[in-house]
């Protein structure tokens, strides 16, 4: 497991983390058949860059994560993820970034979990959170698109 030794570690590595989320969606974008479907994944793209920026002036001390309950509508947590391909449906497309979110989720609070100093299990916990946030719209985009 990585080892974080100070505040700025850790937002380095979620900083990375949302960079390869990005060049995540961007893959999926262009996957799609549809344009539609490409501009959908284009925007959840901008976000994560969006998301780095916000990373970024935390660490420089300009910004603060919201510290708020997420929902979920559990929809990622009765669906099986196909692999990336080529030709996914769009249905197909946002299980597979429910998943990705989850699991980003899940890494954030383990890693939340194993921490003592304050500041670090805090930043840790909102990054999960985000990350909640991010499995949320796309549980809800996948209940407009397939209901």
């Amino acid at each position: 497991m990585k080892k974080f030794r100070s505040v700025d570690d850790v937002l380095n590595f979620a900083i990375g983390r949302e960079i390869e989320a990005h060049d995540f969606y961007v893959e999926l974008a262009a996957w799609a058949e549809r344009p539609e479907v490409s501009e959908t994944f284009e925007d959840f793209a901008n976000e994560e860059l969006r998301h780095k920026e916000k990373l970024e002036a935390i660490k420089a001390g300009n910004f603060t994560l919201r510290d708020e309950q997420v929902g979920t509508l559990n929809i990622a947590d009765s669906l099986e993820a196909a692999g990336p391909q080529a030709n996914l449906t769009y249905a197909q497309a946002l299980v597979l970034a429910m998943q990705r979110e989850k699991s980003a989720f899940k890494l954030y609070t383990r890693l939340a979990s194993i921490f003592r100093d304050r500041e670090i299990k805090d930043i840790l916990s909102k990054l999960a959170r985000e990350e909640a946030r991010h499995k949320l719209q796309l549980e809800i985009e996948y209940d407009l698109a397939t209901f």
